[in-house]
This record gives C-alpha cells, structure tokens and sequence, in this order.
C-alpha cells in the first residue's frame, strides 16, 4: 500500500472524508476509488459513492478478491443507508465468508451486521435473530461489539424483550465509549430514550391513557384478552393470534372489543368491516360467515355469542378486554413509521419491507403527502419519499414484524 493510500484510509477513519479525498481524489486505481466510494458515503452523497464502489470492484483483479469482498460490503452498507432493500444478499453473504475465512474478523463481522440490519428493516425478525448470532464474534473491534449490541437491542425492542433490550444497549454504550464514536453514542442514546416515549394507547370504556413499551409489554403478556390495532392481531398472555392479513376479522374483533361486555349490533358491525352503509340479507349472511371464521380463531381465548341485536364477545380465559391503539391515527401508521426514521426510502423498498404492492403504497404515499406528513424529493427513479422524526412518541410497535412477539 502507498503512503497516499494509507493516509487517506487513516482520515477516513478518523472521520475525516475531505482530508482523504485530498490525497486520492484525482486518481483511478482501484483501491483510491474505493477510499473516494467511502469518502463520498461519508459526505451523504451515496449514489456517486456506490458508482465509485462498484468500479472499485471491478477494478480487482482475480488475485485481489479479498479486496473485492471488502468493496461489496462497503458498496452494501451505502445501500442500506440509501434503503435499497431489493435483490439477492447472495454476494454479501459470499463476501462475509470470504473475509472470515481470510481472518478479516472486522470486515466479515461488518458484512452479517448489514444482513441483520436489512432483515430487521423488512420485519423478518427471527432471519434477523439468526444473523446477528452469526455475526458475534470474540475478536471484533470495539466499533462493531457496539453496533451488534446495538441491533440486538433493536431487535429486542421490536419482540418487546424491554429488560434484554436494556442490557444490550447498556452493552452498546460502554462499546461505542471504548471506539470513540460520537455518531454511534448519539444513535444508542437515541434508541434509550425510545424506551421512555409513548409507544401506544390504552382504550376503555371511560377513556385512553398511552402507554410506553414497558407498559405494553406488562399489558401483551397479562391475563388481559387484548386487541392489538398496532400490530393487527389478538394477544392474551403468551399466546397471539396474527390478523394481519384478515382485515375483516380484525375489524369485527376491534369492534366488538370496544362493545365489550355489551353487545354491537349487525348493522354497525357490517358498515365497519365491510364499508356499507345500507345492508341486505347477502351482507347479513356474509357477517354470520365471518364471524363463524373469527370464533374458529378465538378459539381458547374468547367466545362469540349472537344476541337479539347483534353479536358480543365473551371472554374465557381471560379477566378482561382492552384494546391497544397506535400513538398515530389513520390507516397509513405503519407507512409513517417506517419514514420517521429519517432515511429516504424509494416505494419499491417501502413496498417490500410492508409486503404490499408497489400501487398500494405510492397511493398512500400520496395521501399522505396531501396531509403534508411525508414529501418526495427527485424525480422519477430517483424519487424518494421522507418524513420529519417524530420526537413525541416511538413508533416500535407499528414497525412490520415478521414472527409471533407474544
């Protein structure tokens, strides 16, 4: 390695992208256009740094693949930032393999963190769990035991494990202390204080109170038949029902929920759910169908008994009924949720991580920016979508999630 190299690589790790590209901006070798890739990255211009990265790569020849390896995780870790979240891992995964069996531990560790990162950002929480198993390791640096500890408490926080989530991010500080990483302190921190922001609200019969994420924790795991309208679905103690994909059934649920332990009757019950407002006999019949599939899935839990004027929810196993509503109002939530992050997400991304159609989202998103709660920036290709960070409450249990959390 040259000295300009070298000491463009040691200002890039200082934090210093300007005093690297002072030393390699005008050169074309491959390893400058890999620490110019990383220099731009660092300076938020992502699309030139992934142009970079890639000729970077291209650039390697057969006998450098350890090299090239090390410019498909860099190139993936700008693309996780961009929110690129299509195509295959294939490569990364190839590249941390690599890296590990070449006794790179930084690079390889860096390389499954991506992969932990992206399943947690797509909501495939229990791919996530196995990847940050994979990436533990004994020998890393003290930036990368932060950043693991870091997605550990993420994940933690998402299968609401608030006390696991807690250590993790106690680990995380005292890591990021030892690196001497400002960025990375403020993002832990960050993290903590979501731990004291409202997470949700508490309906009943004489009101709402919000909860933070330790209150719902206790609420989710109590002898409480709770219906869950931030992650559609059915909660009583560890056992949960998903909904999620059943939008009438949860609907009949969250309203005779609300009814509870009176009874609804059949025409609120078939505006609510099927978005009519004048009923026939075949809407009639369609609800006692309905309700016979969302009986079936109680099963164990509550019962549905049918009255003079409609139906009522009666519980079994539990003490209780309550109802648990996002911190945000409107059908859109999860939509919003994912853009507090702060990122510019593209539709095919949002798409992919809300597992929705690509037309389904661009509509909301135009909603939503009717409302003037999300914007577009560029045009075309290039056009991505971002929302103001919401600073009042945590948007943790509107996040997609991938597996059972109860």
């Amino acid at each position: 390695m040259d000295a300009l190299i070298a000491a463009s690589a040691r200002a890039l790790t200082a934090g210093d992208p300007l005093g690297a590209l002072d030393r390699v901006a005008l050169r074309d070798d491959p390893p400058a256009l890999a620490l110019r890739g990383i220099a731009m990255a660092q300076l938020g211009d992502y699309s030139r740094a992934r142009e970079l990265l890639k000729r970077a790569a291209r650039g390697f020849g057969t006998h450098e693949a350890l090299a090239r390896a090390r410019c498909i995780v860099a190139d993936a870790e700008v693309a996780l930032a961009m929110r690129d979240l299509g195509g295959s891992t294939r490569a990364l995964h190839a590249a941390a393999s690599l890296l590990a069996a070449h006794a790179d531990i930084p690079n390889a560790m860096l390389a499954r963190l991506l992969v932990a990162r992206r399943l947690l950002l797509l909501g495939k929480l229990d791919a996530a769990a196995q990847a940050l198993h994979e990436a533990a390791s004994p020998n890393a640096p003290a930036r990368h035991v932060a950043v693991h500890a870091l997605v550990v408490a993420e994940l933690a926080l998402r299968t609401l494990r608030v006390a696991a989530a807690r250590r993790a991010l106690d680990r995380a500080r005292v890591a990021a202390v030892n690196a001497g990483v400002p960025a990375l302190s403020a993002e832990i921190e960050h993290l903590r204080d979501t731990l004291a922001r409202p997470a949700a609200r508490q309906w009943h019969a004489n009101g709402e109170r919000t909860l933070n994420l330790d209150e719902v924790a206790v609420l989710l795991h109590s002898d409480t038949l709770v219906i869950d309208a931030c992650r559609r679905g059915v909660s009583l103690g560890n056992t949960w029902r998903p909904l999620a994909k059943r939008p009438v059934l949860f609907t009949l649920a969250l309203h005779l929920a609300r009814a509870w332990p009176g009874d609804i009757d059949r025409e609120t019950l078939i505006a609510e759910a099927f978005r009519l407002r004048r009923p026939d006999e075949t809407h009639r019949a369609r609800l006692r169908v309905e309700v016979g599939r969302l009986r079936a899935l109680l099963a164990g839990l509550a019962e549905i008994d049918a009255t003079a004027r409609g139906f009522a929810l009666r519980v079994t196993a539990a003490k209780a009924v309550t109802v648990l509503l996002p911190p945000i109002d409107g059908e859109r939530a999860s939509l919003a949720a994912l853009l507090a992050d702060g990122a510019a997400w593209s539709t095919s991304a949002l798409a992919l991580a809300l597992d929705a159609s690509q037309r389904t989202v661009q509509r909301a998103l135009c909603e939503l920016e009717t409302q003037g709660r999300v914007r577009a920036v560029g045009r075309a290709r290039a056009q991505r979508w971002i929302a103001p960070p919401l600073t009042e409450f945590t948007t943790i249990l509107l996040l997609p999630a991938g597996w059972s959390f109860g």
